[in-house]
């Protein structure tokens, strides 16, 4: 049985190893004796979890597949009996993540679960580049014994995430039971979830709802992009509700319906209003003001107040895995969000 591959696995500057450098063989595939003639490509797609087209020819084309010891073009067509392998310039990751001592914003915990305040700038979960250091190597420490998660993914207790940059609260089941209950709600959209998020200029009307498909770039798979006719993507619900106008930017809380990858911040810029300080969504430069001196100083303070998108995730409820109680849970604005309105605050009552 062959290995899975991320997709994080192939996300590298160059995939062909330096003078010297040591080669290790990922993967190793023996074709099915009854497998039709097929373009390597299409093959390895098939038969990698989580990854894309591109990546694939892109460890074609830089000599990191073989086929029975030799290097082949992306156009080869595999055949019954043939033995593919990868090899990358670094060995291959265990499905094992390491503890390590880490301090915890922890704001509930009982038997079944935790509920987890992170900060921003900590990664979640263990990928390319951010093997260590990640939320779920400090819930390892704290934890001797947490779930594997579904299928055999590697994650510990997750049964969601927060982006990076993003704070606020997130929800780990300690059992199985626990985290196949959680998962369910998530499923059913029957959690619920409030975020604040600071956007640039103001929102139409007190309140409002995007709709619209959430689906990788095809540009840049790097960010994502609506689809508002749905032909790509998956569905995705954003309510908001104004909170308080600064000016030039707005105070907004968003309850999500459904819980896509970057949600909240390409909703938000498809509506025309990106979020404060958000690099990857176009929020990192003045949208709104006035054309002064003065106001791209101030402007420029509050990026340097604020070094990361205005978003937090603020409240969480749910349906306790064994009580069945409806629980919720709130965690405070962090120091540079809170300083960040302060700052706009002030310049909006001078």
């Amino acid at each position: 049985m062959s290995q899975e591959i991320d997709a994080e696995e192939f996300e590298r500057d160059e995939l062909d190893a330096g003078e010297g450098d040591e080669l290790y063989e990922h993967h190793r595939i023996v074709v099915d004796r009854g497998q039709e003639l097929l373009r390597i490509d299409k093959f390895l797609l098939s038969r990698l979890r989580n990854t894309s087209r591109n990546k694939v020819q892109e460890a074609i084309r830089a000599a990191a597949v073989e086929v029975n010891g030799v290097t082949v073009k992306p156009n080869y067509r595999v055949k019954p009996q043939d033995t593919i392998t990868i090899t990358l310039p670094e060995p291959p990751r265990e499905d094992r993540v390491v503890p390590e001592e880490m301090a915890l914003d922890i704001r509930y915990e009982d038997a079944d679960l935790l509920i987890v305040n992170k900060p921003a700038g900590l990664v979640v979960h263990p990928a390319y580049g951010h093997w260590q250091g990640t939320l779920v190597n400090g819930l390892a420490h704290h934890l001797a014994n947490l779930p594997t998660g579904r299928n055999g993914e590697v994650r510990p207790g997750l049964v969601h995430r927060i982006d990076k940059d993003t704070s606020g609260l997130l929800v780990i089941g300690k059992t199985e039971f626990a985290m196949t209950h959680l998962s369910l709600q998530f499923f059913h959209h029957t959690i619920k979830r409030s975020y604040l998020a600071l956007v640039w200029g103001t929102p139409p009307g007190p309140t409002g709802t995007i709709r619209g498909h959430i689906g990788r770039s095809l540009r840049d798979r790097k960010v994502q992009a609506v689809y508002p006719g749905g032909e790509q993507g998956k569905p995705a619900v954003t309510h908001y509700e104004v909170l308080e106008h600064f000016g030039p930017v707005t105070l907004v809380r968003c309850v999500l319906e459904t819980g896509r990858t970057h949600q909240i911040r390409a909703h938000m810029q498809y509506l025309g209003h990106p979020l404060f300080s958000d690099a990857t969504y176009g929020g990192d430069r003045i949208r709104v003001g006035q054309n002064t001196g003065a106001y791209r100083d101030f402007v420029e303070g509050a990026f340097q107040l604020m070094s990361r998108q205005a978003l937090h995730a603020r409240s969480l409820g749910f349906v306790h895995p064994s009580s069945n109680a409806q629980v919720s849970f709130e965690a405070e604005l962090p120091a540079d969000f809170a300083g960040v309105l302060e700052k706009w605050r002030a310049w909006a009552a001078a």
